[in-house]
C-alpha cells in the first residue's frame, strides 16, 4: 500500500534552494578549503578584496534605530514616513506619478512583485516579461498560482540587436485577447541577468505600446528598478517617458533599499503604485494593505525606520550617494575590463554599460558552466525550452584582478 503524502500535488517536487543560492554555497565551501575561486553567481556587490561592499553611512543608520524601534511592530502598510519617502525620492522628477501614488512597505523587491501578481492577475493567468529574467519571477508566479509568459526581448541577433518591442506589442495583443488582462514586469536599468539599460526611444516605443493597448482591456505595467542608482547614465530615465501612461495604465514601482544601499539582509522594500483616479487608488491601497495582513503581515520596523533616515535626511543622503559612487566606480572598472577582454575573445552579449549582472550567449550553456566549474570559475547557465541559453555572469562579485580569468574561461 502506498504511503500517504499530504502535500498536495502541485507543490509536490519542488526544489529545496535556488539554484543560484546553491552554486555560489558550493563555490564558497570550494573557497573555504584553499581552492582559488571566482565565484559570479550572487547579486550581492563585493569589493575588490572580495569583502561585501557596505555603505557606511547606512550602517551607521542600522546602528542608530533605537531598542523600541527594533522592537516594536509596524503598521500593516508600513510606517507613513518611510512610505512618502520612497514616493518623494523615486518620483521626484516625475510630479504628474507621485502625485497619483500609493505605497504599503514589503520585504525587499520580491515582496512588491508578490503583490503585483497577487493583485493584478486572476489564479491561472500569465504575466508577460522578457524571455531572459530573473528566474525568481516564474517562481513568484507559480507560488500565486499564476503563470509566467515571455516575449522575444532582442530584436535581429540575440546577442543584442536592441529590445524588441514588436515582439512585446504581439505577445500583449495575444496575451489581452486570451485572459482580458496584462501585467507586464520591465526590469530597468541594469537588466538582471542581461545588464541591458534601455534606450529612451525604446522605453517610448514600450509606453506608445502598453498606451494604444490599453484601450483593449486592462494593462498594468510594472518597473522592476531594484539595480535603479547602478545603471549607466541617468538613474530614472522612464521618469519623463511614463507620463502618458497616466490615467490609462497604472504604473507599479518594485523599489528596494537592498541593492542602494547594501543591505541586502535588512529586507525593506516596497511597491509604489501610481493610479490616476481617486477611487480606484483608494481601492489598490487597500488591496494590498490586505495582502500584506494575509502574508508577512509586518515588514521590519527598525529597518524601515533606518532608510527612511537615509531617504530624507539630507546629509547621510549626500554621504549615501558619495559613498555609492565610488563602489560604482569600482564596479564600473570591472565593466570596462570585461568588455575590453570579451570583446578581444569574440563573446557574444548585449550592450553593457554597468549594472550587476552581464550575460554571454552560449547554445551549450549547461555544458559549458560544468566545464567552467571544474576550473574553479563559476556562473550561473540559464536556457529556454527553445534550446537558446545564456551564462549569467555577477560580475558585481568579481574583483577586476580577476575579470580576465573569468572571461578567458568564458571564452
Amino acid at each position: 500500500m502506498p504511503a500517504v503524502t499530504h502535500l498536495i500535488p502541485s507543490h509536490m517536487g519542488r526544489p529545496s534552494d535556488d539554484p543560484i543560492f546553491s552554486l555560489h554555497h558550493e563555490a564558497a565551501l570550494r573557497k573555504r578549503r584553499g581552492e582559488d575561486i571566482v565565484d559570479a553567481t550572487i547579486g550581492v556587490l563585493l569589493d575588490d578584496d572580495g569583502e561585501l561592499a557596505i555603505l557606511p553611512t547606512a550602517a551607521r543608520a542600522v546602528r542608530e534605530v533605537s531598542t523600541r524601534d527594533w522592537a516594536t511592530y509596524a503598521p500593516i502598510a508600513g510606517t507613513a514616513e518611510f512610505r512618502q519617502a520612497v514616493v518623494d525620492e523615486l518620483l521626484d522628477a516625475a510630479p504628474e506619478l507621485r502625485s497619483s501614488a500609493t505605497a504599503v512597505a514589503t520585504p525587499g523587491g520580491s515582496g512588491a512583485l508578490r503583490h503585483a501578481i497577487a493583485n493584478f492577475l486572476e489564479p491561472g493567468q500569465a504575466a508577460l516579461t522578457t524571455d531572459w529574467h530573473w528566474s525568481p519571477y516564474k517562481t513568484l508566479c507559480d507560488e500565486a498560482d499564476r503563470r509566467l509568459e515571455t516575449f522575444a526581448m532582442f530584436r535581429g541577433p540575440r546577442e543584442g540587436g536592441g529590445l524588441d518591442v514588436s515582439a512585446l506589442d504581439a505577445a500583449l495583443a495575444a496575451q489581452l485577447a486570451r485572459q482580458g488582462r496584462a501585467l507586464v514586469f520591465v526590469n530597468d536599468p541594469a537588466h538582471n541577468p542581461t545588464g541591458y539599460s534601455m534606450t529612451e526611444g525604446e522605453w517610448q516605443g514600450v509606453v506608445d505600446c502598453l498606451g494604444a493597448r490599453a484601450s483593449e482591456a486592462p494593462v498594468t505595467l510594472v518597473v522592476d528598478c531594484a539595480y535603479l542608482l547602478y545603471g549607466p547614465g541617468e538613474p530614472k530615465p522612464w521618469a519623463a517617458r511614463l507620463r502618458p501612461l497616466a490615467g490609462k495604465v497604472p504604473v507599479l514601482f518594485a523599489w528596494s533599499a537592498s541593492k542602494s544601499y547594501t543591505h541586502y539582509g535588512l529586507r525593506v522594500g516596497a511597491l509604489v503604485a501610481c493610479v490616476a483616479d481617486d477611487g480606484e487608488r483608494a481601492m489598490v491601497a487597500s488591496a494590498l494593505s490586505y495582502s500584506c495582513r494575509g502574508t508577512w503581515s509586518n515588514c521590519n520596523r527598525g529597518g524601515l525606520v533606518a532608510i527612511t533616515r537615509l531617504l530624507v535626511d539630507p546629509s547621510m543622503a549626500e554621504s549615501c550617494a558619495l559613498e555609492r559612487a565610488a563602489l560604482k566606480a569600482e564596479l564600473t572598472a570591472r565593466v570596462n575590463t570585461f568588455n575590453r577582454c570579451a570583446r578581444e575573445r569574440g563573446l557574444r552579449y548585449p550592450r553593457y554599460d554597468g549594472g550587476f549582472f552581464v550575460t554571454v550567449f552560449d547554445e551549450r550553456a549547461r555544458e559549458k558552466a560544468e566545464a567552467m566549474r571544474a576550473r574553479g570559475v563559476y556562473v550561473v547557465p540559464q536556457v529556454q525550452e527553445s534550446g537558446a541559453g545564456v551564462l549569467r555572469v555577477a560580475l558585481c562579485a568579481v574583483a577586476e584582478k580577476d575579470v580576465s580569468r573569468l572571461v578567458e574561461a568564458l571564452a
